[in-house]
């Protein structure tokens, strides 16, 4: 028979509560779909050299992680495995967009590759953090820190740092361009990590058997 675990009860929507625990949901379910399309439509547009069906792959991307957020919200399905799952679609879906635009055009190869690197390594780190601490996702990170939440996960954050070089990949056609805004993002991710450095990750204690006994 389980034992119930407590939890501290508070004010604040995105800390952890006992009913967000669920798996599978409504919000994951949208999530994989999107995920299945955007990819589909990337692959298939590099594979036919055609940049109509990877832009279609690329907002199919854009408007399925709003989709997935919101019903979460809406829905108050909120969960941590929710989020990360999230996390780690959206950099499938980033990479099938821009190694299938710099298959189409190379040379998009420098702004691509500094960009993957921000946001498949740097941003994916610093995605994650989140959960060293008892929040549902990044989303409510400003309970933490304010500023690092500002400028990585506010709307404006996240707009900067999904869509800025891919808008001026696709409109401008300018490597040097690209790769001058890919750095300063990656720039910005370097310094979102030291403040992240000095602010602390909290490391868990405790025996994690015990943990597990504890629920058994």
């Amino acid at each position: 028979m389980r034992k119930a675990v407590q939890y501290a009860a508070c004010g604040h929507r995105g800390c952890l509560r006992p009913s967000h625990r669920q798996l599978l949901t409504g919000a994951t379910v949208v999530t994989m779909v999107r995920t299945v399309g955007s990819v589909g439509f990337g692959l298939y547009g590099a594979v036919t050299s055609s940049l109509t069906f990877l832009l279609i792959g690329l907002g199919i991307y854009w408007v399925g992680d709003m989709a997935d957020g919101a019903l979460a919200r809406l829905t108050d399905t909120e969960t941590r495995a929710g989020a990360t799952f999230d996390i780690v679609c959206d950099r499938f879906c980033a990479a099938t967009f821009y190694l299938g635009f710099a298959w189409l055009d190379p040379s998009m190869v420098l702004p691509v590759g500094v960009f993957l690197f921000e946001f498949m390594v740097i941003d994916m780190f610093l995605s994650l953090a989140f959960l060293s601490w008892p929040i549902v996702s990044p989303d409510y990170f400003g309970l933490v820190d304010r500023t690092i939440w500002r400028w990585n996960w506010s709307k404006l954050g996240k707009a900067l740092n999904s869509s800025a070089v891919a808008l001026l990949m696709v409109f401008t056609r300018s490597a040097l361009l690209c790769t001058i805004v890919a750095l300063g993002i990656l720039g910005l991710k370097l310094w979102s990590l030291w403040r992240l450095s000095k602010l602390g990750i909290p490391m868990p204690n405790g025996c994690a058997s015990s943990a597990r006994a504890a629920v058994a």
